[in-house]
Parts: structure tokens; C-alpha cells; sequence
């Protein structure tokens, strides 16, 4: 097949899972097209869930466990749970490669909104030997250690309080949905690159403090058992990044950390490795969502795209290879292996792919992050 790109969006052929129909509209405008009639922006439904998640908070301290990078979406989401009246405690996970502004963001927005930040600081050398192990897998998956990390100090947290439900920020319509070749979560492949690639040995499961340890059983665990739900609150308002910016602003006294995504400096280095050897510009998936939701336009991010993206930064790139304990001419060499995907290593996928029906039902049931469904098949 020669070279596509949709008629609405700009998800191309370079996009894994991007097919056209006769109109040469993608199935990734489709994928939207099924989630908005899926999760309409209703007033109604949004107080149910609202007053849903204030009726199994009461009597304890916190309402709901909030994730807060210090970025644009995480902190809209902080300060719409707190005006709710959720009583949200917020969760932070350091890694060690967080941006400066967004940490500045994050104690303004949590003092002024007078709620507890918990910080789940990882052990650097786990956290370190992990990055380094996907980059030497030759994946494009160099997130997942930050990933994982992320959704277990969550976890953790809300086990510890027995907080009911995790809200995130994510939203189909600003961010879209990425194709798995290029961001596949699965802790149990994360064990197995690690044990191939890493040195470091990585602490063991316990349910208030997970470390990087979040494979099925473990999901089983808190969604079940635990009964911890997590619902991706965005996907139930008109959420418009520029008019949240505006809000954030003015009432938090929030700055822009640079570009999205960039409360993470590592982001610099993945963004560039993307690049250089994968081919892969995640904006693609991420500006065909505004685009979609009419927060962007086609032809003006046309042009913008042929432009390599502000988040590379020399200096930054420099930090994190030193961060990363490695040489300049130790990651070149790096970038020079060949390219392989999460299916070159143990995952559960075929598991998960068995589990199609179920995982519809929990994630509809917020027992599971209901991206998880779009996101496994959605564009299958």
C-alpha cells in the first residue's frame, strides 16, 4: 500500500493500526467517532458519577486519589476535583527526571487549592536500570518504566487510604489513542526486558508500595479485590486546553513547562530517539485528536508537523544520558540497534486479546482504565 494520510486527521500510513475507508477518513477518526457516542459530554451523567464518587468517600478523609505531573492536564484535573468537592489527595511520582516548572506547578496548585500532595519518590537505581533496559530492548516503548511507576503510586496510595477511586487526566479528544507498537503497557514486559537488559534487582509486591510491579494479578488485586476505580474524569466534560490553560493560569498561577508532555525531561530524550531511529512523531496521534475535538487546525498542523518538535532539546538530551549514567557514545550505539516491538519479548498480550470481553466489561465499570479497552482494540 502506498502512502496515506486520513482526510480529517493526520494519522498516516507511518501510524500502526491506521486503515482508510472509500473517503480516506481513518480508523482512528472512526475510534473517535465511537468513543464520543460512547462518552457524550452529558450534565447528567457526570453528576452521577460526581455524586457516585462522593457517596463511597464519605466518612474518610480523602475523596479520590488525583496523578499530578505539574502539567496542564493533571492539574486542570486537580483543580476541577477540588471545586467538585471530592476532597482529592494528590499523588505525585518522582523518577528523578521531573521538570523544574512542573514541580514549581504543582506546590502553587496544591497550596492554593489546600490539598495534601503525597510524593512517591522510586528508588533512583531501579528506576534508572529500567530506562536503560528498554533503551538497550530497542523498543519504542522507553516509557515504560515511568508509566508503570506512575499507575502503582496510585495504587499504593489509594490501598493504603482505602480510597476508592484513581482520576486522571487523560482525554481521547485532547490526546487521542496510541497505537500499541509504540506504547504497550504490560508489567509483565516490563519483567522480561528488565530481566534480559537490567542489573539492578527490583523490590517486591506489597499493595501499598508496589515499587514497579503491576502485572495482571496485581490489577486483579486492586480493581477487585480492592474494588479501586479509575475513572478518566476529562472524558466527561468539554475539556478545552487552551481555556484550561487560561483558568490554571490566572487562579494557580500554573506556566506552561514548555510543550505537552514536558513535566517529564526525559520526554526530550524519547521524543528525539522516536525521531532519529523509530521514524515515529507521536504528535500525529496527539494533534489528530485536537483536530477531531476543533481545538487545532488541519492545514495549520500540516505545516507545524514538518518541523521537528520544540520538545527536543540538546542540553536536556545531555542531562538525561548523564542522568541515565551512560556515555554520548554508549547511546549512539544504542540508537543503531535494530528495531524491535513489545512482540519480541514475554508479554501478556495474548492473554489480554483472549480477555477481549471482559476487559470491555471492567473497563465500561471503570475497574480498569476505560482507555485500556480502545486502546488494546480499538484499531486492531
Amino acid at each position: 500500500m502506498g502512502y496515506k494520510i486520513c482526510t480529517k486527521c493526520i494519522i498516516d500510513t507511518t501510524v500502526p493500526g491506521a486503515k482508510f475507508d472509500e473517503s480516506g477518513v481513518c480508523s482512528y477518526c472512526r475510534l473517535h467517532d465511537k468513543l464520543e457516542k460512547t462518552y457524550p459530554i452529558n450534565t447528567k451523567r457526570f453528576g452521577s458519577i460526581v455524586d457516585h464518587i462522593k457517596t463511597k468517600a464519605r466518612g474518610r478523609k480523602y475523596g479520590c486519589v488525583v496523578g499530578l505531573s505539574g502539567g496542564r492536564d493533571s492539574t486542570y484535573t486537580l483543580y476541577l476535583t477540588k471545586k467538585l468537592g471530592l476532597r482529592p489527595l494528590a499523588v505525585h511520582f518522582d523518577d528523578g527526571f521531573g521538570n523544574p516548572v512542573a514541580g514549581e506547578n504543582m506546590k502553587k496548585a496544591t497550596k492554593k487549592l489546600k490539598v495534601d500532595l503525597r510524593t512517591i519518590t522510586s528508588d533512583q537505581r531501579e528506576s534508572r536500570d529500567i530506562r536503560l533496559a528498554f533503551l538497550k530492548a530497542s523498543t519504542p516503548d522507553l516509557e515504560e518504566g515511568a508509566d508503570i511507576g506512575i499507575a502503582t503510586a496510585l495504587y499504593g496510595v489509594a490501598a493504603k487510604e482505602n480510597i476508592k477511586h484513581i482520576l486522571i487526566g487523560q482525554s481521547f479528544r485532547t490526546e487521542g489513542v496510541s497505537p500499541l507498537e509504540w506504547n504497550y503497557l504490560d508489567g509483565r514486559y516490563l519483567r522480561s526486558v528488565h530481566k534480559r537488559f537490567g542489573t539492578v534487582e527490583l523490590r517486591k509486591w506489597t499493595p501499598e508500595n508496589p515499587g514497579f510491579n503491576l502485572e495482571l494479578q496485581h490489577i486483579f488485586y486492586y480493581a477487585i479485590i480492592r474494588g479501586i476505580k479509575t475513572v478518566p474524569i476529562l472524558y466527561y466534560v468539554d475539556y478545552v486546553r487552551t481555556e484550561a490553560q487560561k483558568i490554571l493560569s490566572k487562579e494557580l498561577g500554573w506556566v506552561y513547562p514548555g510543550a505537552h508532555y514536558f513535566d517529564d525531561l526525559y520526554q526530550s530524550l524519547m521524543t528525539y530517539v522516536y525521531r532519529v531511529k523509530f521514524n515515529i512523531d507521536r504528535r500525529k496521534f496527539n494533534y489528530s485528536a485536537l483536530i477531531r475535538s476543533g481545538q487545532m487546525s488541519r492545514v495549520d498542523t500540516l505545516e507545524n508537523i514538518k518541523e521537528i518538535y520544540v520538545i527536543e532539546d540538546s542540553e536536556v538530551i545531555d542531562l538525561c544520558i548523564k542522568r541515565l549514567g551512560i556515555t554520548r557514545e554508549e547511546f549512539d550505539k544504542y540508537l543503531k540497534e535494530p528495531i524491535k516491538t513489545f512482540r519480541n519479548y514475554p508479554t501478556s498480550y495474548n492473554f489480554i486479546k483472549a480477555m477481549k470481553i471482559p476487559i470491555k466489561l471492567l473497563s465500561r465499570l471503570n475497574l480498569v482504565p476505560e482507555v485500556v479497552y480502545d486502546k488494546y482494540f480499538g484499531c486492531e
